[in-house]
Parts: C-alpha cells; sequence; structure tokens
C-alpha cells in the first residue's frame, strides 16, 4: 500500500506535466491559426472595400436611371391622359348636341 501511496502522486505528476506540455502546444498552434486568420481576415476587408466603390457606383447609377425613366413615364402618361381627355370632352360635347336636337 505504501509503494502504491508514492507511485500514484508521482504518475499523476507526469500525466500532469505531459497534459500541460500538450496544452502549451496546441495553444500556441492555435495562436498561429488566429494569427493566419486575422491576415486573411484583413486581405477580405481590403478586397471588399475596393469593391464597395464599384457597387456605389452602380447603385448610383440604377438609382438616375430609375429617375429618368420615371420622369418619362409620368410625360407620357400626363400626354396620354391630355389625348383622352379631350376625346372624352369631344363625345360628351356631342352627345350634349344630339340631346338638344
Amino acid at each position: 500500500m505504501e509503494l502504491l501511496s508514492t507511485v500514484l502522486p508521482i504518475i499523476l505528476y507526469i500525466v500532469a506535466i505531459v497534459l500541460l506540455v500538450i496544452l502549451i502546444i496546441l495553444g500556441l498552434r492555435l495562436i498561429k491559426v488566429l494569427d493566419n486568420v486575422d491576415r486573411l481576415v484583413g486581405n477580405l476587408e481590403e478586397k471588399v472595400d475596393a469593391f464597395n466603390g464599384a457597387i456605389n457606383l452602380i447603385g448610383k447609377a440604377g438609382d438616375t436611371l430609375n429617375s429618368v425613366s420615371d420622369s418619362l413615364l409620368v410625360g407620357v402618361t400626363s400626354f396620354v391622359t391630355k389625348i383622352l381627355g379631350k376625346r372624352k370632352n369631344k363625345m360628351k360635347e356631342e352627345e350634349e348636341e344630339e340631346d338638344y336636337e
């Protein structure tokens, strides 16, 4: 029993030291992986920032085209409404003249 009480703590200390070394190695590898991820994210941010200018330009061009097409549509619609309005007025006048006769 005395042998077990002297050997068991030594074995536990050895296992604890091995686990500590393994954890230190894993921690160092994790730091290295996080550094690589940080560089990759920085690179991606630079590329996204470069594309943001182009995307904003495309968005502004689309908005401009949309406003031009809206104003053209309003103009055509008002023109057609004026023409149809004159026709309706003429038809009403003709009907009223027929009613008086």
